[in-house]
Parts: C-alpha cells; sequence; structure tokens
C-alpha cells in the first residue's frame, strides 16, 4: 500500500492557494492598518481577527454542507471554484484601495477598505473546509499522515512563494524612506497564482471517480469504527472515551494555535520595532521557518507512522515551546537581529511540521467516511476560535505592556497544550515496524 504522491500533490493545489493568500493577509494587512490607516494594535488586533469570527461560523456549517452536496463535479469542488473566484476577483481592490487612501485621506475610504476585506474573509472562508476534508476523501486511513504531510507541503510552498516575493519586492532598499508602499503588484500575483492552482486542480483530479475508488478500498478493508448506536436517539455517536479524546485533542488546538498565530499575526510588526528590520527582513525569517517546514513535511509523516501521531505532535510541542522562549530571551538582551537566528526560526518550522502534519489526521479518525466535513470543520472552529481571541489578546499586551511580551506569550500557550495532549487517547496510528519500514522503502521507490 503506497500513497500515489502525484494525486496527493494536486489535490494540495487547493491548500496551497489558500495558504498563499493567508500568508499575504499575515504579512501585509497589519502593515496597511498600522501604517496606511493609523490604527491601534488592540483596533489591528480585532480587524486581524475578523477572518477568524467568519471562519469559527462558518467553517463547520459549510464543512458539514459539502458532505451532504452531490453535483457532477463532486461535493467539494463546486465550493473550492465559487470561494476561490470570488476571493481573487475582491482581493485585488484591496491595494487599490490602500493607495487612494494613501493619496488622499478620505474618510470614506477606511469603510470601503473594511467591506472588502469582509467579502474577501467570507470567500476564503466559504472553501476551507471543503478544500482541507478533499485529502481525506480520496486518501485511505493508513496513509492520510504521509497525505497530510504533502497537503502541509503545499501550503508550506504557497507561503513561501509570498515570502520569497516579499523579501525580494520590499527589501529595505525599496523601502527605505517611501512615505507610502504601493502593495498592488504582490496581490495581483498571488491572486493570479490562486486562481491557476484551482484551476489546474479542476482539471487534473475528478473527485467524483476518485472518492469511488477509495470507497471500493474501504469495503474491502474496513477500518474500526469508533462510534456507536444511540437507540434512543436513532443515531451513531462517540462513546464517552472517545468523546474525552476529541475533546482534549480539540483543546490542544486551540492552545497550541493561540501561542503560533500571535507569533506569525505580529511577527512583522515585532520586527520591525524590536530587531530594527525591514518588512522583507522580516519576511525573509519566516521564510527561513517555512523552509525548516517544507523540508520536515515528508520525514515528519513517515516519522508519525513508526512512533505514532501522539508521540510526534508531543516532540514538536516541546520543541516550538522552546524556540519561542529562546526568541523571548534573546530580545531581553539584544535590539537587533543577528543571523543566528535564522537557526531558531528552522527549528520552529520544524516543530509546526511535526505538530500540524499529524493533528488533523487524528480528529478525522475518530469520525465516519461520511462525516469527514463535519470533523474539519470542528477541527477549524477550535483551531478558529483560539485565532480570533489570540491577535487581540496579543495585541492588547504589545500596546499596554510592550512588544517584548509577544515570544512569552506565544511561549506559555504551546507549552500548556503539551498538558492536554497526554489526556488524548484515540486518533493515533501506529502500525508495526516492518510494515512502516516497507512502506518508506516501497515510497522511496516511486
Amino acid at each position: 500500500m503506497k500513497l500515489n504522491y502525484k494525486k496527493t500533490l494536486l489535490i494540495g493545489l487547493a491548500f496551497m492557494s489558500i495558504c498563499a493568500f493567508w500568508q499575504l493577509y499575515d504579512g501585509l494587512i497589519p502593515l496597511i492598518l498600522r501604517d496606511t490607516f493609523h490604527f491601534g494594535d488592540t483596533f489591528a488586533g480585532v480587524i486581524m481577527a475578523l477572518d477568524n469570527v467568519i471562519a469559527l461560523f462558518l467553517l463547520p456549517i459549510l464543512g458539514a454542507l459539502s458532505d451532504k452536496v452531490d453535483t457532477k463535479i463532486g461535493k467539494r469542488m463546486p465550493f473550492i471554484l465559487g470561494g476561490t473566484a470570488v476571493a481573487v476577483v475582491a482581493m485585488t481592490f484591496l491595494p487599490v484601495v490602500d493607495n487612494a487612501y494613501a493619496a488622499s485621506g478620505t474618510v470614506a475610504l477606511r469603510y470601503v477598505f473594511i467591506g472588502i476585506l469582509l467579502v474577501v474573509l467570507l470567500a476564503m472562508a466559504s472553501y476551507r473546509s471543503p478544500a482541507v476534508a478533499l485529502m481525506p476523501d480520496l486518501t485511505v486511513k493508513p496513509l492520510r499522515s504521509k497525505a497530510n504531510a504533502v497537503i502541509n507541503l503545499m501550503g508550506a510552498v504557497g507561503g513561501i512563494l509570498y515570502l520569497i516575493l516579499s523579501t525580494f519586492m520590499y527589501s529595505k532598499s525599496k523601502t527605505e524612506g517611501l512615505s507610502h508602499i504601493n502593495y498592488l503588484p504582490i496581490f495581483l500575483i498571488i491572486a493570479s497564482i490562486m486562481a491557476v492552482s484551482v484551476v489546474v486542480l479542476f482539471f487534473t483530479i475528478k473527485e467524483k471517480k476518485e472518492i469511488l475508488e477509495v470507497e471500493a478500498y474501504d469495503r474491502e478493508h474496513p477500518e474500526e469504527d469508533l462510534s456507536v448506536q444511540d437507540e434512543a436517539a436513532g443515531k451513531t455517536v462517540l462513546p464517552p472515551d472517545v468523546k474525552k479524546s476529541l475533546a482534549f485533542i480539540l483543546g490542544s488546538i486551540a492552545l497550541w494555535f493561540m501561542g503560533y498565530n500571535a507569533i506569525t499575526t505580529a511577527f512583522t510588526k515585532y520586527a520591525t520595532k524590536e530587531w530594527s528590520m525591514a518588512p522583507g527582513g522580516a519576511s525573509l525569517c519566516l521564510t527561513i521557518a517555512t523552509a525548516g517546514a517544507i523540508v520536515s513535511y515528508l520525514p515528519i509523516g513517515m516519522i508519525a507512522s513508526r512512533v505514532g501521531r501522539k508521540r510526534t505532535i508531543m516532540t514538536g510541542i516541546i520543541l516550538l515551546a522552546s524556540c519561542f522562549a529562546l526568541g523571548g530571551v534573546y530580545t531581553i538582551f539584544a535590539d537587533t537581529f543577528s543571523p543566528i537566528l535564522y537557526v531558531l526560526f528552522v527549528l520552529i518550522g520544524f516543530a509546526w511540521a511535526a505538530i500540524n502534519v499529524n493533528s488533523l489526521p487524528m480528529v478525522v479518525e475518530m469520525c465516519r467516511g461520511s462525516d469527514v466535513g463535519k470533523f474539519t470543520g470542528l477541527y477549524y472552529t477550535f483551531s478558529m476560535s483560539a485565532q480570533i481571541l489570540t491577535p487581540i489578546l496579543s495585541g492588547f499586551l504589545l500596546e499596554k505592556v510592550g512588544y517584548w511580551t509577544l515570544f512569552p506569550y506565544g511561549a506559555l500557550f504551546v507549552a500548556l497544550s503539551f498538558v492536554t495532549m497526554i489526556f488524548v487517547r484515540h486518533g493515533d496510528s501506529r502500525p508495526d515496524a516492518k510494515q512502516a519500514t516497507m512502506e518508506a522503502i516501497a515510497a522511496s521507490d516511486d
């Protein structure tokens, strides 16, 4: 049994387009809110949390809805195509309004910008759960950690495309002394990448045909069903011990996103203020972290197949919390960036890969195949809930206490997720050593 890497890479194009957008959003929208519209850090944190507020309500609903949709092109594809089309068109107007406000200072343009941003966020939320659910739909259960490693690799590629572009297009030499920076070119490039990615996905992956093949495999190799029949309610439910594991892993997801998202959302502002870096230099740090994740995803998937998902996640948690703590210690003793920190960002990328590759498979492992979209939405409900709160809370600390609080804040919440993961007893996948070795050899022969 081998993973079809080519097919999985193509499935990952949707997630690549999503991550390219969010890297752009996290990297530039905070700067636009601060430097063009002159919003304070706390209010900017509220604006930055809008996407998570929208996602909190829409992702579980649309994930469950996509479980029930049946069209000629599949159940996930209509959401992916429609959401991408609206997002690509709307997002190109954001830098146009930014430039217009910088030139005229017309107050009404503030509201226009926020209105367009709301449309973009609604469009992005409309297809995130269906896009992510496409992988477990089209992948048999034993291979989902490896497949999720590939999907995350594609997401990292999307993120790093933006970071590389930003590093060169908005370096210190090109932005120093400018009263306003024109971000329209990079918005147009990322919008084009998103559009092309989804068009290629549509023409290469035939969702309805692929899902029939997975269903045929599942019939021949039935997996243990963790759900039980509730006679009173007339439906299948999870037993109490599985519900407990689900609750604790969802809590863990919320906690590590509280820590990690606070860093990624505010890092550009943090680096320019605390380490005297240009926006391009800050993007290079995040590029290094993303590169660390990219080279780690496939090995992490193989490691998890040997030692288990839970153990791999907990190792990643320890490393990530330690890296954030070291970042905080560095800031205490230095006020300029040192190249030695690149090593730290490589380790951050590795740690996040260890966590992220295995968390979604652990969640969907606890559900039936017909509920993959619903449980994917549940995963995002908790991750997005954390990301609603953390930009506001961390933004308040940045503004009222000091920018130095960012890394300790991230370290604390990631460390807390280690405690909750201790109580997760289900969702792991641990084939015997011989099987794992044979799969690794087979994969290397592809």
